[in-house]
């Protein structure tokens, strides 16, 4: 692949790759944090974020929030797909966001709002009105953002959320020899299902009221759905296990 961006910032090094299908953005040597498609920027491509729309088979967003924006591939498709969603995206760092706006086709809409800074201390203070969907994805070159797990910081993600809302956070398959994370969830989320990606992500999908739909409502919504998102969800809901 053609390198055609390398910044370094106080966190690393994030470079912007291009092989004339597929743009990536990388957080350090090997890694692959975004990959976008550049004719179809809308259709999801890495295993584990197509898994975290499994989320809008319980829940059709009006607001979003976005806690870790990467290359905006999610933030994208969430645009592309409901065409009155309002979507905040919190990233980190200042790089990231110029580089999605550069190159990754970030949508730039009055429904689309981009604030630099540490999810973990926004989220103190937060947004004026609460949103339907949470998706949170902290992630640098050496991992996870473990404070994304912490009692402090799901206790303000609920906050954040309506009544009915959901959570979505982006974990790794080493999270799940750990009951805590799920110990801490339960006391406000009724509904917890999760799914492993071959990617070795472990994906969390909290709701705050519990769904009722059968399997084969979800599949059929699931078959609606993969159309308009470009992918099947299928075989991200067929690995999908409840919790509760």
């Amino acid at each position: 692949m053609q390198v055609l961006d390398s910044r370094t910032d106080e966190w690393g090094i994030i470079t912007v790759k291009d092989d004339g299908v597929y743009r990536v953005l990388s957080f350090g040597a090997g890694d692959e944090q975004s990959r976008l498609l550049k004719h179809e920027a809308h259709v999801l491509q890495h295993e584990y974020t197509q898994a975290m729309l499994l989320v809008l088979l319980f829940k059709t967003p009006a607001r979003v929030l976005l806690l870790g924006l990467g290359a905006g591939c999610l933030a994208t498709a969430l645009h592309y797909q409901f065409k009155g969603v309002h979507i905040t995206a919190v990233e980190l760092r200042a790089a990231v966001i110029e580089l999605a706006t550069q190159y990754f086709q970030l949508p730039y809409s009055k429904r689309m709002q981009t604030i630099q800074g540490d999810a973990n201390s926004w989220l103190e203070t937060g947004l004026e009105r609460k949103v339907d969907i949470i998706f949170t994805d902290l992630y640098q070159a050496q991992g996870a953002d473990q404070n994304q797990f912490q009692q402090a910081f799901i206790d303000n993600c609920v906050k954040q959320l309506k009544i009915d809302g959901w959570l979505v956070i982006n974990a790794w398959t080493e999270h799940q020899a750990t009951t805590t994370i799920l110990t801490r969830l339960k006391a406000y989320f009724p509904d917890i299902r999760t799914i492993s990606t071959s990617s070795h992500n472990w994906i969390i999908i909290a709701g705050r009221i519990a769904n009722s739909d059968t399997k084969q409502v979800l599949k059929q919504k699931a078959n609606e759905l993969s159309k308009s998102l470009g992918f099947s969800l299928h075989n991200h809901l067929n690995r999908l296990t409840s919790i509760n």
